[in-house]
C-alpha cells in the first residue's frame, strides 16, 4: 500500500521563464491554478513584498495539504481546494483582480510517481486517475459500464488513438470474462490488442491520457478557466499555460488568438462572431524547455509555454 505522507520529488517545468514572464509587480495578486507541490508558487513568493499575495488551486487532497502547510509558514499564501475554473469565487473572497494566472496543466510528478493513483501504466496500481480520488467515478467504474462506441470515441478524440476501435473493442471482450480494476492489466491489454507500436512509446500511453483526460473532465475546465481569465484579470494582468499534448495547447493558442484582435476578420474587418469586451496580448512566441532543462527532467520535453496579457 502506497504511503499517503510520501514525498515525491517534483521539478517545476520551464520555472525561470515562467517567473520572467508571469511576475510583473511584488504588490500583486497572484493565482496559482495547479498548485501540485508548489514549486512554482513558492518561488512566485519569494518575489512578492509584503503586500503580495498568492492563492493554490487544487483538487487532489495530498496536494491542498502540501498547500495547508505553505500557508501556515507564509500568510501572503491560501490554498483552495477546488477545480481551477473557480477564479470568480477566488476573486470575490480576496477583493481584487488577478496580476498573474498560472497552468501548469496535466499530471504532475507525484500523481504519476504515486502507483496507488493509477495515473502510470509502467507501475501496478488501482485503475483510478482521478485528480480528487473522493470525487466521481474511477476509469475502472467509467470502462465497467461505457459501450464500446463511447469508449472508442473518448480514446479518439483525447488520445488520438488511431487504434481506439480495437482496444475498444478489446476492453469490452475482457470485461465479460473478469473486472478490468487495475493499471498493468488495461496497459497489458491495450498492447495485446495493438502491438507494440511506435519504438520508445508505450502503447498504452494514448490511451491512459484520454482516459484521464476524460474523467477528469480537463478540456471543459480549460475552456471555463480561459473564458474566466478575461473577466477576472487586471489590466496588465498575465496569464501563462504550460500544456503538455497538442489538445491542450491548441485550446489555449487558439484562445488567445481569438481574443488578440488577430482573429479572422468578416466582412468590415471586424472580428466574426461577439464584439470583445476584453483583449489579450500574446507576450512572445511560445517557449520550449531548454536544453540544460531537458537534462534534468525529462518530463519537460513535451512542455509548451504561452503567455498573455491582458490589455485595455
Amino acid at each position: 500500500m502506497t504511503d499517503k505522507g510520501a514525498q515525491y520529488e517534483h521539478q517545476p517545468v520551464m520555472l525561470e521563464e515562467v517567473l520572467d514572464m508571469w511576475f510583473s509587480r511584488g504588490d500583486g495578486f497572484y493565482v496559482d491554478g495547479t498548485f501540485g507541490r508548489g514549486g512554482h508558487s513558492r518561488a512566485l513568493l519569494e518575489k512578492l513584498d509584503a503586500q503580495g499575495r498568492l492563492a493554490g488551486i487544487d483538487r487532489d487532497p495530498q496536494a491542498v495539504a502540501a498547500g495547508e502547510q505553505l500557508a501556515s509558514e507564509d500568510g501572503r499564501f491560501q490554498i483552495v481546494a477546488s477545480r481551477f475554473d473557480c477564479l470568480p469565487d477566488v476573486v470575490d473572497q480576496v477583493g481584487r483582480p488577478i496580476d498573474g494566472l498560472l497552468l501548469d496543466l496535466g499530471v504532475s510528478s507525484p500523481q504519476l510517481d504515486d502507483a496507488g493513483r493509477g495515473f502510470s501504466f509502467l507501475r501496478d496500481g488501482p485503475l483510478d486517475m482521478r485528480m480528487d480520488p473522493t470525487q466521481g467515478e474511477s476509469v475502472a467504474q467509467w470502462l465497467a459500464r461505457a459501450d464500446e462506441q463511447d469508449i472508442a470515441n473518448v480514446l479518439y478524440r483525447y488520445g488520438d488513438e488511431r487504434k481506439s476501435r480495437r482496444i475498444a473493442r478489446r476492453i469490452c471482450e475482457e470485461r465479460k470474462e473478469q473486472p478490468i480494476t487495475r493499471t498493468l492489466q488495461l496497459a497489458d491489454l491495450i498492447e495485446s490488442a495493438i502491438g507494440r507500436g511506435e519504438p520508445g512509446k508505450h502503447p498504452a500511453t494514448r490511451s491512459f491520457q484520454a482516459l484521464r483526460i476524460h474523467i477528469n473532465g480537463e478540456l471543459d475546465a480549460l475552456t471555463q478557466v480561459l473564458e474566466q481569465s478575461l473577466e477576472t484579470l487586471a489590466i496588465g494582468g498575465r496569464l501563462a499555460i504550460i500544456s503538455f499534448h497538442s489538445l491542450e495547447d491548441r485550446i489555449v493558442k487558439l484562445f488567445i488568438r481569438d481574443h488578440s484582435g488577430r482573429a479572422p476578420k468578416g466582412r468590415g474587418g471586424l472580428p466574426l462572431g461577439d464584439e470583445m469586451p476584453q483583449r489579450l496580448e500574446p507576450i512572445g512566441k511560445a517557449i520550449r524547455a531548454s536544453k540544460a532543462e531537458l537534462k534534468v527532467n525529462v518530463r519537460s520535453r513535451s512542455a509548451v509555454l504561452r503567455v498573455a496579457e491582458k490589455v485595455a
